[in-house]
């Protein structure tokens, strides 16, 4: 089962771009019933060792622009840092439960929602947006933390980041995102880790399934409409995070 998970996130990434971190952290708590804390360092370690299989086709295509993940870096790791270190401290509350819940489900259904809109109204691309390098150095501040603290974001927010503070085209936009959040996830994954936040039996089997996965999500998609694909897949997402936040509400009242 927690083979077939990976092999399943793994073909979804490839197929339509949607995070790891974003798919595999409401997976592990709603399907396996992991608990939170667990299910979040295991998502990013696993977010990490996908896309350190994307990452380099990526560089090799030349779509990561260098100086703007530096920038993104420069504020992106302390905030992902920070990020966890809030996690850590939240699952020593007693009302831990209801924020982790209220977090991760918050974040999902924001960037679902953001790929939902994006898919009827997509971004203009190219020169004619500006740049504001420091603004984008800003942002990552809290984007790192998201992750740190969820384990996604990196995608959904870095991307709109990049959308609408820089004049990166859409191959570099993705390039450039992928490789901001395998560097968040590294960093992110390996704090969880050492602090005991993560289950090492599940994260090899997803991650076994997940390189499969992406062998077979690479070889579909060219013949997969990624477009349709990308909103069935946010529509569901969408759901998963409104679940996840209504827990949340019923663990607070109750």
């Amino acid at each position: 089962m927690d083979m077939l998970i990976g092999f399943a996130i793994a073909v979804m990434i490839a197929l339509t771009g949607v995070g790891a971190g974003t798919m595999t952290a409401p997976v592990l708590i709603l399907f396996l019933h992991m608990p939170v804390p667990i299910a979040v360092g295991t998502a990013l370690a696993y977010s990490a060792a996908v896309k350190l299989l994307v990452v380099p086709v990526q560089i090799s295509r030349g779509q990561v622009d260098w100086r703007t993940l530096g920038l993104m870096l420069l504020t992106g790791i302390p905030g992902v840092v920070l990020g966890t270190l809030l996690f850590r401290h939240a699952v020593n509350l007693k009302s831990d439960k209801v924020w982790l819940y209220l977090a991760l489900g918050g974040m999902i259904a924001f960037s679902s929602a953001w790929h939902i809109y994006r898919h009827f109204r997509p971004a203009k691309i190219g020169r004619d947006r500006p740049q504001r390098p420091a603004w984008l150095a800003a942002t990552m501040l809290p984007v790192g933390a998201e992750v740190g603290f969820s384990s996604s974001g990196a995608g959904a927010l870095g991307t709109i980041a990049l959308l609408g503070l820089s004049r990166l085209e859409t191959t570099q936009v993705v390039g450039t995102d992928l490789a901001f959040g395998l560097c968040l996830s590294l960093v992110g994954g390996g704090l969880h880790i050492a602090a005991g936040g993560f289950d090492a039996g599940l994260l090899m089997r997803l991650v076994a399934g997940g390189l499969l996965g992406a062998i077979a999500g690479s070889t579909l998609a060219p013949r997969i409409p990624a477009r349709a694909m990308r909103l069935a897949l946010s529509l569901w997402l969408l759901a998963i995070g409104i679940q996840l936040c209504w827990q949340a509400s019923a663990l607070a009242g109750s």
